[in-house]
């Protein structure tokens, strides 16, 4: 048992578990404790397909393998909010008729303290409610959490209308439009983050300060390296498979204790949704082994955590339509307009890749984070990056960093490649060098210009709409706030004795 661990706890990990997301074996170790019970090791040796249906569910809560559901949503920070049903209550009423959450769940910053001037939450409007609507196509087993299910929700309002800021729904306004002219979007993306030795509480208590990291040196593809926190990385990848997630890889990166898991690509909707899950689980999954990890864009002056985007758009019968001809990496016309789009509207939506003043500190030369607004082949000093070849060919954009909600991120590229289409952009000549010192525009270095830039942009406008707009914009100008009410340690160290 490591430090940090509850008394009785063992990894599920530990037991052997086939990894097929489909079909898979599902163990739970962890002894559970009732009041005036024995304890009593709970063992379910079910065979559990992923995702779930309504039917297997049933089956399962009538078995006693699952007692709980979680009924969630992400909010504009990216984060799962939402409520632990009784399994039963669940099936009898959640089912039929959603769940209803407080609508300042979308109005609410980090702290989740309430703050002024969103049109949809406020003091003004009473703080209703909205209905939590679950897609049973997300329904899913969780089994880094002992007889747990989970399902996402849409978000309505009483009168069924669709809650048009929430994050789901803004990619999905994106995705409908995408629709519109045959098309469907595919996307991966890839998420980095650190791992510290201290569990979260401690981590707290030092402030944040002083950790130690999983790694003391760049362990980038060093198989030796990941093997010191392979017992952690294993329990990630497959608790996600048994979640029902494709899980590619694991893999070192720069930073110190830096790590990625990667997965197999899918529709932009349940690659956002497996991002949402996946941050989550992969948090709550190193709490249980008495560690932490971090997503934040920069923890320190050394490499940030990065999410770049994949993302390929085929025809609704699943034609490939972005490769040209016979020749190996040709663009299509569509291909070309774009990226064309990215181009054109990167900068004045960045927010929606960089929401937050953390995000801007990724933005370094010659730090594999971007700062040119330029695309080349295979060129990772660009924002966008093409790769790939035929069926595989797609875009990737290197502008997010970890912190990045993923529906937004996704939305924001659905939206710029269709303003590309719309307008038939054409498209520059690739960046073949060193972008850093190409003099192409540059990224928003900050999160106050990234703001106005989304607050003023008309393709913004007309793909999300100005309700939208408004209220992301507010949300940008409520972190700065914050962060220009903080008095941060580089002030004292600096100021304390010496001015």
């Amino acid at each position: 048992m490591t430090a940090g661990q509850p008394p009785g706890h063992r990894r599920l990990a530990d037991a052997r578990r086939p990894a097929h997301p489909q079909h898979v074996l599902h163990r739970s170790t962890v002894d559970v404790t009732c009041p005036g019970d024995e304890r009593v090791p709970l063992w379910l040796t079910a065979a559990v397909p992923a995702p779930l249906s309504v039917e297997q569910l049933r089956t399962m809560v009538d078995r006693g393998d699952v007692d709980t559901v979680l009924v969630a949503f992400t909010d504009m920070q990216g984060r799962l909010q939402g409520k632990r049903c009784h399994a039963r209550h669940f099936l009898d009423e959640v089912l039929a008729h959603g769940a209803e959450a407080c609508a300042y769940l979308l109005a609410v910053d980090v702290d989740m303290d309430t703050v002024g001037g969103y049109a949809m939450a406020s003091w003004d409007t009473g703080y209703g409610d909205f209905v939590m609507r679950p897609d049973l196509a997300t329904l899913r087993p969780v089994p880094w959490q002992p007889g747990t299910a989970l399902v996402l929700c849409d978000l309505e309002w009483e009168d069924g209308s669709p809650v048009a800021a929430s994050p789901r729904q803004v990619l999905r306004r994106q995705l409908d439009r995408l629709a519109e002219r045959g098309l469907v979007a595919l996307a991966g993306t890839e998420l980095e983050f650190i791992v510290f030795r201290e569990p979260y509480e401690a981590a707290h208590g030092a402030g944040y300060r002083h950790l130690t990291p999983a790694n003391q040196y760049n362990v980038d593809y060093s198989l030796v390296g990941t093997a010191r926190v392979e017992p952690l990385l294993r329990c990630i990848r497959n608790e996600m498979a048994g979640a029902g997630f494709a899980v590619e890889s694991a893999k070192g990166e720069c930073n110190l204790g830096q790590h990625e898991i990667a997965f197999r690509y899918a529709d932009a909707l349940a690659t956002a949704d497996q991002h949402a899950v996946y941050k989550t689980a992969a948090k709550e999954i190193a709490a249980q082994e008495g560690m932490s990890l971090t997503f934040m864009a920069k923890y320190d002056a050394r490499e940030g955590n990065s999410c770049h985007i994949h993302l390929s758009v085929r025809s609704t019968d699943d034609e490939p339509v972005m490769a040209g001809g016979d020749a190996r990496g040709a663009l299509s016309p569509l291909m070309e307009r774009w990226i064309a789009g990215q181009l054109a509207c990167l900068e004045e939506l960045t927010l929606l890749f960089a929401p937050n003043v953390n995000s801007y500190k990724r933005f370094v030369d010659g730090s594999f984070a971007p700062t040119a607004v330029a695309w080349g082949r295979d060129n990772r000093t660009c924002a966008l990056r093409v790769v790939g070849d035929g069926r595989s060919l797609r875009v990737e954009n290197r502008v997010p960093g970890g912190d990045v909600n993923p529906y937004l991120a996704l939305a924001a590229t659905v939206a710029a490649g269709l303003h590309g289409l719309e307008h038939e952009l054409p498209l520059p000549a690739p960046e073949t060098g060193n972008a850093y010192a190409s003099g192409a525009p540059r990224v928003p270095a900050t999160l106050r210009d990234a703001v106005e830039r989304f607050a003023a942009s008309e393709p913004a406008r007309r793909a999300f709409g100005a309700d939208v707009v408004e209220h992301y914009a507010h949300a940008g100008r409520v972190e700065l706030a914050a962060f220009d009410a903080a008095v941060t340690d580089w002030e004292r160290v600096r100021g304390f004795e010496r001015l």
